[in-house]
């Protein structure tokens, strides 16, 4: 038996594991990429206007730092500007949580060393993961070629090159991220921050010169230049770095046994603190890291967000149909105020994905039996699990106050108004609590009436994100874009509060989770 026996049984059985996850993933991602290209098929039907966007992406470090440099006015071109950068990083998003997924999580839940004791190399269950996270890669850049092949053949597989790659290449990171922690929520934080960092990286040299792109691999899938005089050769260097790190990561778990790490994990005190002898302070205890790292994204986009404001305005101000969009998103006001009202609801929207992240916690806790210990105490089922939800509610609200504060920063400080800005952004942002709320609330009911439908969650966080990013520019029917609670806030700052909606999104909420806290109550629990 060789280090690589049972591969191919492990790969599909991983494989018949993702059969939803995969798709989940993949079509949504194409089908952005295909509307992108079709809203600025309607918003730039001219040459002349699509230069002008180029025009103004080049004189606007903050834009060119955000979707990156524009290389051709084609429409082909404007859909690469504008979902290369975040298109490559939700494909390495991606790869990340497959590889993980297979290899650390199985590890830390105990099924690996069950597969193990059978006819199993050594490096087999490393390498059925890579197959899995590469070929999820490969088939959303397959996807995304068969959307964009109205626009160009080179330029569709150039972009679907530049996809693909991002994905193995994370894949790849997530593969030694796995062998250097004993958690797996330890490797996909590592994984993240690599994410984050390339995107950082690619950001500061979009800015500049351009130089420092070239040290990140997003940088690498914007500089392959879909649509644009193709460069082929950029592609090796996916190839390259992916290779280098699996030969690394298969070298590691060569290393190490199993359940172990190359990391020594960090011992905790002898005697658990005051804050562990309570249900919410185990909750606290949990997820204080993830809060933590929410937040400063939430700053961090925020800040960029508001810095962007008058840019963006200007952006839009000669389009008509597109400040037509924005009017759509954030209301009627200024085109500054519409571009920060709509800002500010998307920033409510993926703090919505943070809560339902939260809330899901609970169920990850009961399927790894961690939470049968902790209710076989004096800890009853609803405080137990009160105190994740709590943490969904409270850390939504951390999330919109600083992302509402860094705006108002960042655009305070390119009208001179900075402290009138920071309370008018900050309001604006607590504005889409009842909405985000009810997304949580949602959760904590599936999870706690039907658990096998929890993850479904995900598809109403999901739904919502979407419908609120390209509703208004696809000119989707109001009934479709009043599926989503977002709809129905007041678009602040652009228009003034209103109460009524608030209210009613707020008592809906607190019923649904009530009902969810009261069926977990009348289930079993996984023991």
């Amino acid at each position: 038996m060789n280090a690589l026996t049972g591969t191919g049984t492990l790969t599909r059985l991983a494989l018949r594991r993702d059969r939803v996850m995969i798709p989940a993933w993949v079509v949504p991602i194409a089908l952005l990429v295909a509307s992108t290209a079709s809203a600025f098929g309607g918003l730039y039907d001219t040459p002349e206007e699509r230069a002008g966007v180029a025009a103004s992406t080049a004189g606007n470090g903050s834009l060119r730092a955000l979707y990156g440099p524009v290389f051709d006015t084609g429409i082909g071109g404007l859909t690469a500007w504008r979902m290369m950068a975040f298109g490559s990083a939700l494909a390495g998003l991606m790869a990340i949580l497959l590889v993980v997924r297979h290899t650390r999580e199985e590890e830390e839940a105990g099924r690996l060393e069950l597969v193990g004791a059978g006819a199993v190399g050594r490096r087999a269950p490393l390498a059925a993961a890579l197959v899995t996270g590469f070929g999820a890669s490969l088939l959303l850049g397959l996807l995304v070629t068969l959307a964009l092949l109205g626009q160009g053949t080179r330029g569709a597989v150039a972009f679907g090159i530049a996809f693909a790659g991002a994905g193995c290449s994370f894949a790849a990171v997530a593969a030694v991220a796995a062998q250097l922690t004993e958690s797996a929520r330890a490797a996909r934080g590592i994984s993240g921050a690599v994410l984050g960092l390339a995107f950082l990286t690619r950001a500061v040299g979009d800015a500049g010169s351009g130089t420092l792109t070239w040290l990140s691999p997003l940088g690498w899938a914007e500089n392959i230049r879909p649509f644009a005089d193709e460069r082929w050769w950029v592609a090796a260097l996916f190839a390259v770095w992916a290779a280098g790190l699996v030969t690394v990561a298969h070298a590691l778990v060569a290393r190490r046994d199993i359940d172990a790490s190359l990391l020594p994990p960090r011992p905790g005190p002898a005697a658990a603190g005051r804050r562990l002898r309570t249900a919410q302070g185990l909750a606290w205890r949990l997820q204080r890291g993830s809060l933590w790292g929410w937040t400063a994204g939430f700053a961090v986009g925020g800040a960029a967000l508001g810095g962007l404001a008058d840019g963006a305005a200007d952006l839009v101000r000669d389009n008509e149909r597109l400040a037509d969009v924005m009017r759509d998103m954030g209301g009627a006001s200024g085109l500054v105020d519409s571009y920060l009202a709509s800002m500010t609801g998307v920033m409510g929207m993926i703090a919505a994905i943070y809560a339902v992240q939260a809330v899901l916690r609970l169920q990850g806790e009961e399927n790894s039996g961690r939470a049968e210990p902790v209710l076989a105490t004096g800890v009853g089922r609803v405080r137990w699990a009160a105190g994740h939800a709590l943490l969904a509610f409270a850390g939504s609200v951390l999330l919109m106050a600083v992302s509402g504060f860094t705006m108002g920063l960042g655009y305070g400080a390119t009208t001179g108004d900075t402290a009138g800005q920071i309370g008018r952004l900050t309001g604006a942002g607590l504005v889409q609590l009842p909405a985000v709320w009810f997304v949580a609330a949602v959760a904590l009911l599936l999870y706690g009436a039907a658990p096998k439908a929890a993850r479904a969650s995900w598809g109403v966080a999901s739904l919502t994100l979407a419908t609120g990013l390209y509703g208004p520019a696809l000119r989707l029917s109001p009934w479709v874009m009043d599926l989503s609670v977002f709809t129905h806030l007041p678009k602040v700052p652009s228009a003034d509060v209103t109460v009524a909606p608030l209210a009613v999104l707020t008592v809906l909420a607190l019923a649904l989770a009530a009902l969810g806290l009261a069926a977990l109550r009348r289930r079993d629990i996984t023991a």
